[in-house]
């Protein structure tokens, strides 16, 4: 593999995808009452439990030093999270522009187990020896194919970020309404929420089973969950049951992630080829 590949940890790729696929990741920052630490670096509940905590993107330093451990002779490919929910790409543009190296940056239009998709066909793509920009036409096609859903647990951080009234979160809470939500081609839309845990995970597979294509086409699959692992492999079963995918894995969502969604979400992320 002649084509370096980087992302952020948005796209939450396990450690045994990054290495097989020689993925460099770079983190973004958590700043958690006045400290600031790198996403993944303390446990989930340290950073959910402290009284302020917000996510910033890698800086162009972050991406410069991982450019340069990828560039293997042809240039690298930086697959970043959605230009709509954070500064990563810009940072990583700015990168690309101070090193010597080619570098081509590509916005994955989408987040966590979609972006780890994009990501993963980037790095197939060079693994298979397609020069930089044949790996970055086919990171592009993936990004406006694949499809990301989810639902969270409750409404619990949505109510302490201020997203959701206090009082109609609490609400929502007791009749137990869970949340849903795509991501799709850069655009981030609620869905109607569902009424229980399993009504979340029947809409979940509904909303995937609809995108179905006639013809043989093959599945790559990313089952989501914020310290939800359960959650994750009872969708990652539902879906096996029906269809075997070209390629699966769970995926947890980054802590970044998490400050905005909090635990209990499970999703699915996927595309057809």
């Amino acid at each position: 593999m002649t084509v370096g590949i980087v992302t952020d940890s948005t796209a939450a790729l396990p450690e045994d995808v990054r290495a097989a696929w020689n993925i460099a990741v770079v983190p973004l920052m958590i700043t958690m009452d006045g400290r600031t630490v790198a996403d993944g670096e303390l446990d989930t509940a340290e950073i959910l439990d402290a009284k302020t905590h917000s996510s910033s993107g890698p800086s162009p330093g972050a991406f410069i030093q991982a450019i340069a451990d990828q560039d293997q002779g042809d240039g690298v490919v930086i697959v970043t999270v959605t230009s709509t929910l954070s500064i990563t790409n810009q940072s990583a543009v700015l990168a690309a522009k101070a090193v010597e190296c080619p570098v081509a940056v590509v916005d994955s239009r989408t987040a966590a187990g979609g972006q780890g998709l994009v990501t993963v066909a980037a790095a197939r793509s060079a693994r298979a020896g397609a020069t930089l920009d044949e790996v970055v036409a086919k990171a592009e096609t993936v990004a406006r194919q694949v499809k990301l859903v989810g639902a969270l647990a409750n409404l619990d951080q949505l109510i302490r970020s201020g997203r959701v009234p206090g009082l109609a979160g609490r609400a929502g809470n007791l009749i137990g309404l869970r949340p849903m939500f795509d991501i799709h081609d850069a655009v981030i839309r609620r869905l109607r929420p569902a009424l229980s845990d399993e009504a979340a995970h029947q809409r979940l597979l509904n909303l995937w089973r609809r995108t179905r294509p006639a013809d043989d086409a093959l599945l790559h699959l990313v089952c989501l969950h914020a310290e939800a692992p359960d959650r994750a492999a009872d969708l990652l079963e539902a879906v096996t049951a029906e269809v075997q995918p070209a390629d699966a894995f769970i995926s947890q969502f980054g802590q970044a992630m998490m400050i905005n969604s909090g635990t209990g979400v499970r999703g699915l992320a996927w595309y057809w080829d």
